[in-house]
């Protein structure tokens, strides 16, 4: 069990620190294997997932996760890949604040960032999600299950579950935290069919979950068309911030959208080339997309299932 400690600017500067290199408000776990939830803007802590996949050593901690304090509750916003380090932030709220947590809201159905919920189920929250969420996870939970479990090993996964959703999201929801509102806006297929968007309209930051990758490579479980679609409308958002599902804390638009636009149209283009050239899925995934396999870690793990997504999704245009 990491015991939560709570590390200001004060603290560092007694340290010798770096003032530069230091965050408003850093919670640090007392054990090494976890890492930092930052305040990346008053009210607002994103804790930055490792570019990894599952495995006992990073016991699921591969997603960005967070929580937005009010002044009467506590939203959490994904809660990572394991009640181990759904525990985890759940510590790192109780180490800012001791307002009951309300609302859990799981920005899609992936693993890696619903495998923590279940570490919130002692606080009674409502559960929210997208309104395709819900049927999502019951028809894919028991796969999800056995392949998390055997990524991460028993003692990784011990307590893990999948929890459903309470609230669903059908049409733009308000959420009210005490002076501050959450936005919720469940989206047309793109990364999964049960994509949502959360924004803090307080500050205008934007948890935009696995619509955004940077660094680690994006993964396609919807749609190709739908995702490059819904990436134009969001480029042309107005706001001060973006929290991506994998990447850095906090991006700024439309920068943040270009390198995962640039990646998925590679892949569009190609494989819409190939099959009018008559060429195979398996021809495909060995030349499709692959202009861009120095721009993205774990390329390799992802990209092959890519293609082969984008191949079933486009030869029937």
């Amino acid at each position: 069990m990491c015991t939560p400690l709570l590390i200001t600017r004060q603290t560092v500067l007694r340290a010798g620190l770096a003032l530069a290199a230091a965050p408003l408000l850093r919670y640090m776990p007392a054990c090494a294997a976890a890492a930092d939830v930052m305040e990346v803007v008053p009210g607002v802590f994103v804790h930055q997932g490792r570019y990894e996949v599952q495995s006992p050593e990073n016991r699921g901690d591969i997603a960005n996760a967070g929580f937005i304090v009010g002044s009467e509750a506590v939203a959490v916003i994904d809660t990572s890949g394991s009640a181990a380090m759904g525990s985890e932030l759940r510590d790192a709220i109780r180490a800012v604040s001791d307002k009951p947590i309300k609302y859990v809201i799981n920005t899609h159905m992936h693993p890696d960032h619903v495998l923590g919920n279940a570490a919130f189920k002692q606080d009674n929250p409502t559960f929210v999600g997208h309104y395709k969420l819900a049927r999502a996870l019951g028809t894919r939970a028991e796969g999800y299950i056995t392949a998390n479990k055997q990524m991460l090993g028993h003692e990784a996964f011990d307590g893990s579950e999948i929890v459903l959703p309470t609230l669903l999201i059908k049409e733009p929801t308000t959420l009210d935290l005490g002076d501050r509102t959450l936005l919720l806006e469940p989206q047309p297929t793109a990364h999964t069919d049960n994509d949502l968007i959360v924004t803090d309209t307080k500050t205008d930051t934007l948890f935009l979950g696995d619509l955004l990758f940077s660094v680690h490579v994006p993964t396609i479980d919807g749609s190709i068309k739908g995702w490059l679609t819904l990436l134009d409308e969001i480029g042309r958002r107005k706001a001060a911030r973006v929290v991506p599902g994998h990447g850095p804390k906090t991006m700024e638009l439309p920068q943040a959208i270009e390198p995962e636009q640039r990646y998925l149209a590679a892949i569009a283009a190609d494989v819409r080339q190939l099959i009018a050239e008559g060429k195979t899925l398996a021809e495909a995934t060995k030349t499709a997309g692959f202009s861009e396999e120095d721009a993205w870690k774990l390329f390799d793990q992802y990209h092959v299932r890519n293609v082969t997504a984008a191949f079933a999704e486009l030869e029937w245009e």
